[in-house]
Formats: structure tokens, sequence, C-alpha cells
């Protein structure tokens, strides 16, 4: 693309309005035009200018405000969307989502999961969304910031005629009119209101708060950091929000921390309000939901491992310390944090059963079955033994009356047994169930009596690692000072240039026309120089041209 040389000397990037330095006119259709665009400076925007290759096209297309804008309502609709229901973090651990969103929600369920709205946030294409925004606010601020900043640091003092005639605000005013010091009383009132005063030919150029130009941009950084850092979050490692499962006497790994740290819960406390012993309020509230839990504690120790572990050995845990987890009282140790969530009371974690003749209820042995890693095989006296071929922890038939399991959690668990006795070396098989047995090869000799069961109390843990917040909070901040950048300050400039026998005077700022207008009152007051008019109030035009 070529350049374009203006009268005075400049050589300006093809595509400029206005010429960067002494403002001329380059265009021949805007010198056509009352008013000047001088929202950047008149300078080449490069999505203005390009438009030949593949590129060109993407980076014109991400330029746009309405594509930007496009892109943020989809993402803010698919977001509203993705609240609809539970995401599936949120859902009990022991369902399954595919069943879950169908059972609890119905057909609406069904749609949401098949759609895939149920795993909205990790998802490619809403991912997909966030990087558009992202690469949208990054090509938008290049292609405007980039022209803005090279025209405001070129600009000349003594702008040319044409531009400051097609400023919003411009007057000419004869110089025989003006008083010999008015210049200095001009510039006095300038540095007054805190103006940057530059001369140049005898001209002036007062400008101040060039800065809150940037503010826009500013946030732009804000928002492109704010989004890097939520992206973050799909970063192994960089986020970690799982829910643990704990049972008392149990020792676990803790999830993500790649083995290094264990948890073992001693202890899980719950204590509830007594109606006897509350006041009204809390008796009422015990009346109309039953147990209200006044505390509810997991008493743990978080343990480190220590030296090198074989495959298949138990490690070896060094203490670290001893906490009473409670809600809102996480235990922390490096960037993880433990916090006290939710309980389950009297889980089933053991069943007893005694394998017995179905005639004399003659007893040939009794075995426990550890719900959570029962053994394969229990052997008796006299060449009775128990195989477990099958367990189901949370049993169901399914259409084909097959027995299968809705989860690990034993909450209805079932059991197909092979009882072998001298009578039967080849065994019987047998499908237990609570309150239900079943003999699929014929009647047995011998049955599986139930016994007794145990239980235990759970505790849900949340495991946490956040390392994107200080990105986050980066992010917000930086948003936050271009907001005020841009609100609270706004860039006014004002030439008084003399050409002949004439001064003219233009002025501009990017916003609060009023604000400026004052100054502008304030400035020129008892100068002899009278103060611009604004043009883009036709009634004010006809006053000033019939004075």
């Amino acid at each position: 693309m070529k350049q374009v040389k203006c009268e005075c000397g400049h050589v300006n990037p093809h595509g400029t309005v206005l010429c960067e330095s002494c403002g001329r006119v380059l265009v021949e259709e805007e010198k056509s035009k009352k008013l000047v665009d001088m929202r950047y400076e008149g300078s080449a925007r490069r999505s203005q200018t390009y438009n030949k290759t593949i590129i060109d096209k993407i980076w014109n297309f991400f330029s746009s405000v309405k594509v930007g804008v496009t892109l943020i309502i989809i993402t803010l609709a698919a977001s509203a969307i993705g609240t609809i229901f539970p995401q599936e973090m949120y859902i009990p651990p022991t369902e399954n989502a595919s069943v879950y969103y169908e059972d609890q929600y119905g057909f609406a369920g069904e749609v949401y999961y098949t759609l895939g709205f149920h795993n909205l946030y990790s998802s490619w294409w809403y991912l997909l969304l966030i990087a558009s925004i992202g690469v949208s606010l990054v090509i938008c601020s290049l292609d405007r910031v980039v022209p803005l900043y090279r025209a405001l640091k070129k600009q000349r003092v003594d702008r040319h005629e044409g531009f400051l005639k097609r400023q919003r605000l411009y007057r000419a005013t004869t110089l025989a009119s003006v008083e010999e010091d008015s210049f200095e009383k001009i510039k006095a009132k300038l540095k007054e209101k805190r103006y940057n005063i530059r001369e140049e030919n005898g001209s002036i150029l007062a400008e101040k708060n060039r800065f809150s130009r940037w503010g826009p941009y500013i946030n732009h950084i804000g928002l492109i950091i704010f989004l890097i850092g939520g992206m973050l979050r799909f970063v192994p490692g960089m986020y970690v929000d799982e829910l643990l499962w704990i049972r008392e006497g149990e020792t676990v790994v803790i999830p993500e921390t790649k083995g290094e740290y264990y948890l073992e819960n001693h202890e899980f406390i719950l204590e509830t309000y007594e109606k006897e012993k509350e006041n009204e309020a809390f008796s009422t509230a015990i009346e109309n939901n039953g147990t209200v839990a006044k505390n509810f504690q997991t008493n743990v120790s978080l343990y480190k491992e220590s030296g090198e572990t074989i495959a298949g050995q138990d490690p070896e845990l060094e203490k670290l310390e001893d906490y009473e987890l409670r809600v809102n009282e996480p235990l922390k140790f490096e960037q993880f944090a433990l916090y006290q969530q939710s309980y389950k009371l009297g889980e089933l974690s053991e069943m007893s059963f005694a394998l017995t003749n179905k005639e004399t209820n003659e007893e040939f042995g009794q075995m426990t079955i550890d719900l959570h890693n029962p053994q394969d095989e229990y052997t008796f006296e006299n060449g009775y033994s128990v195989e477990l071929m099958s367990y189901f922890p949370d049993f169901e038939f399914d259409e084909n009356s097959e027995p299968v399991t809705k989860s690990r959690v034993p909450n209805n668990p079932a059991f197909i047994f092979k009882m072998f006795s001298p009578e039967h070396p080849d065994g019987e098989v047998s499908f237990v169930a609570i309150q239900q047995t079943i003999e699929p090869y014929g009647d047995n000799d011998l049955k599986m009596a139930f016994k007794g069961v145990d239980t235990q109390n759970v505790s849900a843990l949340t495991v946490r690692k956040d390392l994107t917040l200080p990105i986050l909070a980066i992010g917000g901040l930086i948003f936050m000072i271009g907001v005020v950048q841009g609100a609270y300050w706004n860039h006014r400039r004002i030439w008084v240039r003399r050409l002949g026998d004439q001064v003219l005077v233009a002025g501009h700022t990017n916003k609060n026309w009023h604000g400026l207008k004052r100054e502008i009152t304030h400035v020129f007051d008892g100068s002899g120089i009278q103060e611009p008019i604004d043009q883009s109030d036709e009634t004010t035009n006809k006053k000033g041209k019939e004075e």
C-alpha cells in the first residue's frame, strides 16, 4: 500500500483521513463534511485499509465491535442456560449423569444432558467462545490504539485551518479586537486549569488528561487477563475442586496431590439443636424440619508420604497435624484447602452371613463381608467354603432383568455366592440381596443366612486449589483502573492560532462537552477573543452567524 504525503511534508499511512501532523483533510469525500470524526484522530485503521488476504479478513472480522458484542451475548446466553439445572460436578457423586437429569427433570433434563449443557463450562465450544472474545478484544484494541497513539504523539501545535474549522467548537475572531497581552492572560488561565501548553509559530495547543483516552484499552487488557485466568482453570494443576468422601477409620490419598498427602478420618461428630434447650424460634424450626444440625465436624489427621514407596507396598506416612474440620474452617496445606461440606450417617460398611443348611438350620461357618473391599473367597472347617462370584454395591435390575450396580456406594448391596460343601463339591449358586434370595439353578441345600450389618458415618470434604485467583484479581483490578481512568477524566484540547488578521480558536474533548465549554468561557473571558460556538447546535450556529 502506498503512503500519503501531506502538503506539510509529513508522510501518512495509507487510509489516513487527517494528516497526523498538521491535521489537513486528505480525503476528498471528507472535505465536504461539516465536522471531522475525531475518535481516532482521523488515523488509518488496519481494518478499514486492508481487505485482500485471509489474514486481513480474519483481522477485520474480529476488529468489529458488533462481532465482539455478539460473541459476548452468545456467551452470556449459554452461561445462563448452564444455570437452569445443576452442572454435573454438583449432582450427587453416586448418581450417573445420563440417568440423573432425566429422572430429576424429565424430558427437559434429558435434552439438557444430550446437548451437553450438564458440563457446559468445560466444553470445547464454550472455551472456544471465551477464546474468541479474548481474540476480539486483542484485535479490537490493537486496531484502534496503535493509530490513536501515533496520531496523538505526532500532532503539531499549528494545526491546519481546515482541521480547526471542522472541530465541534470553533470560532474566528478579528485580530484587531484582541488586546496585546491577551495570549499571556489566556496561557495563565490555561495553566490555572492544569493544561499542558505547547507553543509553535505563535500558536497555542493546550491539552490535559490525554491518559484518559487509554481507559477503554486498559479495560480490554484487564478483561483479557481475566479471561486467561478463567481458561487456566481447565489446565491440570491450576484449579482443583474435588469432592472427597472419607469414612470413619479410613485413610485415603487426597486427590490431585500426586499421592503425596493422605488424610485419616478419626471420627465424625454431629451436634443437633435440642427442642427443650433452645428458644422458641429454634423450637419451631425443629418441629417443622425434624433434626436441625448445630455443628458437624470431622476430626482428621494429615499425613505426608516420606521416603520412596515400592509398588504394592503401603507408603510410609509422616503425620503433619491433627485438625477438626468444620464448616468454613478449612484445613490448609501448601496450596490446598479441605472444607467440610456434607455428611452421610449410617452408611453400610459390613454385612455378616452364615453358611446354613436350609432344612436343619445348621450353621457351618460365619463370614463378614467388607462392603468396600470384599474378599473373593471365605473358607470354613470340614470342607465348607463360599466364593463371592459377583458383588453389586448399589443393586438394581436392568431392562434385560440382569443385575447391575448404579454406583460403587453400598446403598443396596447384592451378591452372587457359590457355596461349596462335601456333598456339593461343584458348588450351589445363590443370588442374595436385602430381603431377596434367588436360586437360579434350582433348589439348593445350602443358603446364606443374614446375621447382621455394621454401619459407619461418612464425611464429604471439598478439596480445593486455585492458582488462578491472583490472575483473576489482577485482571479485575486492571479493569477497574481502566473504568476509573475513562470515566472520571476526559481528554480536552484547545487550539489558538493566529492566521492572517484573524485568531482561530477550536476545542475538542472525547466527552463532557459542557465541562469543556465552561473552561473555555473562563479562559477567554476578558481577552477580547470570542469563545468558540458549538457547530453541532444549529440554533447556536445561526446566532453566531448573525453576530
